[in-house]
């Protein structure tokens, strides 16, 4: 049910983006974020055989750990990646393809977009969320803030330049959740054997979120 995926996106307020060179990595990245409490990642279609990779992920972990497809672009790579285990669908762009696909098969749609236009329709077309990327490029917290005044109904994930240092600001500035990438889904600390660098930055992360929220 796209209610409690949205519950659970909210509860956690992360949306990690997980970027891996190899299928090993990304299972690497995976175990340290969930040993910091950190249960929902966003394997993206660029990470080599994502697919599998989240067929993988879903059968090792379960009902543990809430995955989504990232960087899908058409209604194909949708469908696909909801086969595999994901139960919601992020793009960088708009394309209204993937949202009807993603909403008839149940899933949650969180397409990209920047503009007030872009945002708006994508909101209409459809989506769960909007992710607001690239957000820092364009003024970060403040951006967002701007967005909600004329739209307060929008429901937005801000995603690129989402830190330690902005996460309580972007929340504060009305986000729902955060898209947060290398910050917290450090492949080199993986590659250089220091998985416990992931984990605390994603506990460092769930406190942050939790003393933003008050």
């Amino acid at each position: 049910m796209s209610v409690e995926i949205k519950a659970e996106i909210e509860r956690v307020g992360l949306v990690p983006v997980l970027r891996a060179q190899s299928e090993a990595e990304g299972h690497a990245l995976v175990e340290a974020m969930l040993a910091g409490g950190v249960t929902v990642v966003e394997v993206t279609m660029t990470v080599p055989g994502a697919v599998d990779l989240l067929r993988a992920l879903k059968k090792q972990h379960g009902s543990k750990l809430l995955l989504g497809s990232g960087t899908v672009t058409t209604a194909a790579q949708a469908v696909a990646t909801i086969e595999a285990g994901a139960e919601f669908v992020v793009s960088p762009s708009l394309h209204p393809e993937v949202i009807a696909t993603t909403k008839a098969l149940g899933k949650v749609s969180i397409p990209g977009a920047l503009t007030p236009t872009e945002v708006i329709t994508a909101w209409n077309a459809g989506a769960d969320y909007v992710k607001i990327f690239p957000c820092s490029a364009v003024g970060g917290a403040s951006y967002l803030r701007s967005l909600r005044a004329p739209f307060p109904e929008l429901q937005l994930i801000p995603t690129g330049g989402v830190t330690q240092q902005t996460a309580a600001d972007f929340l504060k500035a009305g986000a729902r959740a955060l898209g947060v990438g290398a910050d917290l889904v450090n492949a080199k600390a993986i590659a250089e054997g220091k998985p416990e660098l992931v984990t605390d930055a994603a506990r460092a992360y769930l406190e942050i979120i939790r003393a933003a929220r008050g």
